[in-house]
Parts: C-alpha cells; sequence; structure tokens
C-alpha cells in the first residue's frame, strides 16, 4: 500500500475517533490531546464534572507514545516489521475505548470509573498513531493534528501562485489528502456517534485492519 493511502486511511481513524470521544466523553480530544489543556483552564475557571477525564488523557497519551517506541525499538531490533503489530496494538486500545465506553453507558458523570477508562484508552490509541507517525511514517504528513498540515497548504498554494514551481504543487498533496481525510472522518464520525455510540468505533477499527493487511513495508 502506497504512503499516500495509508495518511488517507489514519487521517480519516483521527477525525472519527476524535469526533467520537468528544461527543461522548465530555468534550475530550483524544487525537489532539494538548487541545484538552484549553478545556482544563475552560473548566477550572467555571467548574463542572469534566476535569478528571481530560487530566487523565495527558499521561495515557505520553505512556502509548513509550509503549510504541519501545516496541518498535524492539522490533527493528529483530529485523521484524514494523507498522502492522504497531497498528494491532492501537487497534487493542481503540477496542478498549470501544468496549469501556459502552459498558459506562448511559454516562451521566465524566468522572465514572468506566468513563475515565475509555477516555484514557481512546488518547492512548491516538498516542500510538502519533508516535507511529514519527517513528515509522516519518514521510507523511502528520495524521492527528491538521494545524501545521493546514499551515503548510497555505504557505504551499502561495508560493506557487507567486513562482508557478510544480515540486512545490505536487507536494501539496501530501498535506492535503490527510487533512480532507481528517474532516471527512470527524463528520462521518458524527453521525455514526449518534447513530451508534461507542459501537461506531468498528469502523476506525476496520480501517485499521484494512491497512494492515495491505501493508508491504517496513
Amino acid at each position: 500500500m502506497q504512503n499516500k493511502y495509508v495518511g488517507i486511511g489514519l487521517g480519516f481513524v483521527a477525525g472519527y475517533v476524535d469526533t467520537v470521544g468528544f461527543i461522548s466523553l465530555f468534550g475530550l480530544f483524544t487525537a489532539h490531546v494538548t487541545g484538552n489543556f484549553v478545556l482544563i483552564g475552560s473548566e477550572l475557571a467555571h467548574p463542572s464534572h469534566g476535569v478528571l477525564i481530560k487530566l487523565l488523557a495527558f499521561p495515557a497519551f505520553v505512556s502509548a507514545v513509550v509503549l510504541t517506541y519501545l516496541v518498535v525499538s524492539w522490533l527493528r531490533n529483530r529485523e521484524r516489521k514494523v507498522l502492522v503489530p504497531i497498528l494491532i496494538l492501537q487497534i487493542v486500545f481503540l477496542m478498549a475505548f470501544m468496549l469501556f465506553g459502552s459498558l459506562a453507558e448511559p454516562i451521566q458523570n465524566a468522572n465514572q470509573l468506566l468513563a475515565l477508562y475509555a477516555g484514557s484508552a481512546g488518547a492512548a490509541a491516538m498516542g500510538i498513531q502519533n508516535a507511529a507517525n514519527r517513528l515509522i511514517l516519518s514521510e507523511i504528513a502528520p495524521t492527528t493534528v491538521m494545524t501545521g498540515n493546514v499551515t503548510q497548504l497555505v504557505i504551499d498554494l502561495m508560493a506557487t501562485v507567486k513562482d508557478k514551481n510544480s515540486a512545490i504543487g505536487q507536494r501539496m498533496g501530501k498535506f492535503l489528502w490527510p487533512v480532507v481525510a481528517f474532516g471527512v472522518g470527524a463528520i462521518s464520525g458524527g453521525f455514526a456517534c449518534v447513530q451508534w455510540q461507542f459501537w461506531s468505533l468498528l469502523i476506525p477499527m476496520s480501517v485499521l485492519s484494512f491497512i494492515a493487511a495491505c501493508w508491504n513495508g517496513e
């Protein structure tokens, strides 16, 4: 499978999972985890019941990055394929996100134990994807946080208009398609979550499974 299509698939997954977490768990960002700092600040200024789940998302995310680094290093030292086991690990955490969330329904309070488990599992799953993007798929654009991609797209667009540089125009596709896929994933995740709640996470798990089945690289 070409890296372009992997980037599209992972962008879709990130947008989808981020939206499911936001809708289901009181505004929790699982992919754009630093966005939770803004929400934490807001909720501390105007106390509510959603601070703890956002605080726990950060150590879960960081721990998943550490775990991914260790697993990738272990696999490379043994000259084994790297991406497929990491995708399977991400699927496992997404499954935990789905199961904990489903068991917690109806979630009346973000401090419910199973809701906290669900949020942490979701953040961990996206931490794995963030780390994989850096450690294994560094040649593709980031697939979880789109601000930098949009900025680069605008810069490249202006440079192309000014200089008619075909190389820059070709590079735009590297950043464009993950942004589009993230947006499509976010919209799809919103509609699916309303219909199927946490069971809607079966869709991004299926996308990751398809990528793993078709992957022929490292």
